[in-house]
This record gives structure tokens, C-alpha cells and sequence, in this order.
């Protein structure tokens, strides 16, 4: 009866935190699904406003710059008041956003309606932290690639029903409405998760396991604390002064600055310059090179993204095979990565290109999960908004860098961009080989402040 109770015990909470892990898996489908129906019609919306080549590509770069200096603020204010206040806050500014994107009727309008999204569009980096802190750090990965791979649908999907709804009367606005509509369902959503369920169910999966080997011990008594520290923050920040929130929020981002994690963030900017330049010039590369149309270009890139999809599934196989060594996946996956480019870059003919397509949507999906789980391992938990905030910015910087150096590397030739981003991502194996002890020692790196 005792042992029957037990397994019943234990068997709650893994329920509990599975819907709840389940429910995000949609939130994030949902947020990309959204957001890919309007953002490959915007460039055709702002010139049938009357906007330049240059105003256009102005409104764009604000976008960018305001998502690489938001990400790490946000994700360190939801550290602070917790994730459920900071998520639905994002959804509900972000779908306020694109209320506004359907009804820009002028340029200035359409300008406007990007500041909620800039600032406050970081539903998947705050979906992420909140899945670091459902989880064991040894079940991460594949929760996190489960995760990607569950967004990366909606992002396949929402292209293909914003460009059939484009073809209606006034299609981009009704496009823009139906977006900022998904938002609301997925503030919805994550309103009506159950809450208070998971956190009690991590309390009695700690209780109902003292038994279990020591990893998982530590694996239970982790969840409990992230889970009793995050409601502390969620009830006593949340009513705290704003001023005193944003002299938390820039006192952690000091000690994630003054921290020894520069190399993990170099990875990082490295290893997406380089995969942002082998996209840069894609189609007009294969069309100089080999003579291909464009459709057959966007066909291939859809070829890769559905199996990107497939990657992440296959993440849990993966680090079993690795025996849950996430550096030694990084550092392979970093490695098939680059040779992968240089494969392209050398292509004699297409088929080295599909070939090449194809293996480079598993390495670079696996090696994107396997980056943001060392940075979770090697930082600590205590700040994972925080730490996967400074991390978007740390791409968002990659995006406004890479069409720079793109540009310049195209004046030698088509192969200029590819061929940079196998340097780059050289350069990124090697400092993980320097630092290779301090990947594998599983060490947490303590911030300043701390």
C-alpha cells in the first residue's frame, strides 16, 4: 500500500508538470505562428504606403535595435516578478502591437505599431526560462528542442495561411487582426495554466522521491527551489516600486556582465554570424552560381526547416547517445556546422548544395539547443531569464552584423559570405576547445551580486 502510494505520489506531479510543459509547447507554436502570417508581407505593406527602399529598411533596423537592448532587460524583469506576470505582459503589449500594424494607414503608423513588439516581443526567451525552470537540467535539452521544434511548425505554417488570406480585399489588415487575435487566444492559454498545480506538483515530486539516486535528488530539490523562489519573486516584486524593479534588473545584468561567461556568448555571436551569413545571399547565390530560380531556393529553405522540426524531436536520442554531455554535442554539431558551409561554399553542382541543406537544418538546430543549455549549466539557474535575455541580444547583434559583413564579402564573390561564416565558426571551435575544462566541469559560474 506504502509503495502504492508512493508511485502515486510521484506520478501526479510528472503529470502535472507534462500538461504543463505540453501547454507551452503550443504557446510557442502559436507565437510563431502568428507572427511568420504578417512579417513576410510587411516590406510589400510599407511600400504600398508610399515608404523608400531606405525608410523601410530605417524601420526595420529600429526593430532590431530595440529587440537587442530589450531582450536582456525583460528577461531579467521576468526573473524578477515572475514568469506568468512577465509572459502575459509580452503577449498582451505584443498582440496591442499588431492591433496597431492593422490599422497603419500611414507610414508613421506602421512605425509606431513596431515599438510594443520591439520592446515586449520576447515570448519564446521567457517560455524558455520558464521550461528551465520546470525541468531537470538532464531532461532540458529535449524539452527545449521539443520546444523549438513545436515553434518552428507554426513558423512553417503562418506563411502559407497569410499569404492565402493577402489574396482577400484588404488581406494584409485582416492578416495583422487575425495575428494580434492569436495573441490574445495565447495570452488566454497561459492565463488559464494550471499554476498553482505545477508548483505544488514539483513540491511532491521532491517529497515523494527521497529515495531516488543523488542526481536526481538534486534534480527534485533544484525544482523545488526554483519553483518557491520564482512565486517569492512573483508575490512580493510584483508589487514593488518600478524604480526599485529596474535597480534589480540593471544590478543583475552587472553581474551577468562582470561574470566569466564571455566565451559562451562569443560561441554564441560566432556560430549565428555564421549560419546568418550562409542565408544571407542564398537565392542570389544559387541562381549565379548554378542558374536556379528563386522558387526552387524558397523550396529548399522549406525542405530545411521541416526537418529542422525533425531534429528537434530527435534531440532526446541524441544526448543519450552523448550521455547528457552537452558540450561534446555543441562541439560536434559546431564542427558538422562548419564543414557543412565550407561544403556549400566548394559546391560543383546542386546536389552538393541539397546535400549540404540537409544535414546542416540537424547540426545547426541541435547546436541552438545545446548553446542555450550551456549557458543555463555553465551560468546557474538563479538567472535564467536573465542569461537567455543577454543571450538574444547577443544574436540580435549577430542579425545587424552579419548583412554588414555579407555586403562586404559578396564584392569578392558569391561564395564570400559562406566562406566568412566557416572562419567564424573556426574561430568559435577553437574557443570551445580552450575552454573545454570549464564546459565539462559542470561548474556553476556565481555572478557578482551574488
Amino acid at each position: 500500500m506504502e509503495e502504492d502510494g508512493g508511485r502515486r505520489a510521484a506520478g501526479s506531479p510528472a503529470a502535472a508538470s507534462g500538461r504543463f510543459v505540453r501547454c507551452l509547447y503550443a504557446v510557442g507554436f502559436l507565437d510563431l505562428f502568428g507572427v511568420s502570417m504578417v512579417v513576410p508581407l510587411m516590406n510589400l505593406h510599407i511600400k504600398s504606403l508610399g515608404a523608400s527602399h531606405t525608410v523601410a529598411g530605417i524601420i526595420g533596423s529600429l526593430y532590431g535595435i530595440m529587440q537587442l537592448f530589450s531582450s536582456t532587460f525583460v528577461g531579467c524583469w521576468s526573473d524578477i516578478v515572475g514568469r506568468r506576470y512577465s509572459l502575459l505582459s509580452c503577449i498582451l503589449l505584443s498582440a496591442l502591437g499588431y492591433f496597431l500594424l492593422g490599422t497603419s494607414t500611414t507610414v508613421f503608423l506602421f512605425a509606431i505599431s513596431r515599438v510594443p513588439v520591439g520592446i515586449f516581443k520576447h515570448t519564446l526567451s521567457i517560455s524558455k526560462a520558464l521550461l528551465s525552470d520546470l525541468v531537470s537540467e538532464r531532461d532540458r535539452p529535449l524539452v527545449m528542442g521539443r520546444f523549438n521544434a513545436a515553434s518552428s511548425v507554426g513558423f512553417i505554417l503562418g506563411p502559407v495561411v497569410g499569404g492565402y488570406l493577402t489574396e482577400l480585399e484588404d488581406g494584409f489588415y485582416q492578416t495583422s487582426f487575425m495575428c494580434a487575435s492569436i495573441f490574445l487566444l495565447n495570452a488566454g492559454l497561459v492565463w488559464m495554466l494550471p499554476w498553482s498545480e505545477e508548483n505544488t506538483g514539483n513540491r511532491e515530486h521532491q517529497q515523494g522521491n527521497k529515495g531516488t539516486d543523488s542526481f536526481s535528488a538534486k534534480a527534485n530539490r533544484d525544482l523545488h527551489l526554483k519553483s518557491a523562489t520564482n512565486g517569492a519573486m512573483a508575490s512580493d516584486s510584483l508589487f514593488q516600486s518600478p524604480w526599485i524593479q529596474v535597480a534589480t534588473v540593471l544590478k543583475r545584468i552587472k553581474g551577468i556582465a562582470c561574470s566569466d561567461l564571455w566565451d559562451i556568448f562569443l560561441v554564441r555571436l560566432l556560430m549565428s554570424v555564421a549560419i546568418l551569413l550562409y542565408y544571407s545571399n542564398f537565392s542570389l547565390a544559387l541562381e549565379e552560381r548554378f542558374g536556379v530560380k528563386p522558387l526552387f531556393a524558397g523550396y529548399l529553405m522549406s525542405y530545411s526547416s521541416a526537418l529542422g522540426v525533425l531534429a528537434g524531436c530527435l534531440l532526446g536520442p541524441i544526448t543519450r547517445l552523448y550521455q547528457h554531455n552537452t558540450y561534446r554535442i555543441l562541439l560536434h554539431s559546431s564542427t558538422l556546422t562548419c564543414t557543412l558551409i565550407l561544403l556549400y561554399a566548394s559546391a560543383l553542382s546542386i546536389w552538393m548544395v541539397i546535400l549540404s541543406s540537409t544535414f546542416l537544418a540537424f547540426s545547426t538546430t541541435v547546436g541552438r539547443t545545446c548553446i542555450i543549455d550551456l549557458e543555463l549549466t555553465i551560468g546557474g539557474n538563479e538567472a535564467s531569464g536573465t542569461l537567455l535575455g543577454v543571450g538574444q541580444s547577443v544574436t540580435s547583434v549577430g542579425r545587424i552584423v552579419a548583412p554588414l559583413l555579407s555586403g562586404i564579402a559578396q564584392e569578392f564573390s558569391p561564395c564570400g559570405p559562406p566562406s566568412l561564416g566557416v572562419g567564424l565558426a573556426l574561430v568559435a571551435i577553437l574557443i570551445m576547445n580552450a575552454n573545454k575544462q570549464k564546459y565539462c566541469s559542470h561548474g556553476n559560474v556565481k555572478l557578482k551580486n551574488q
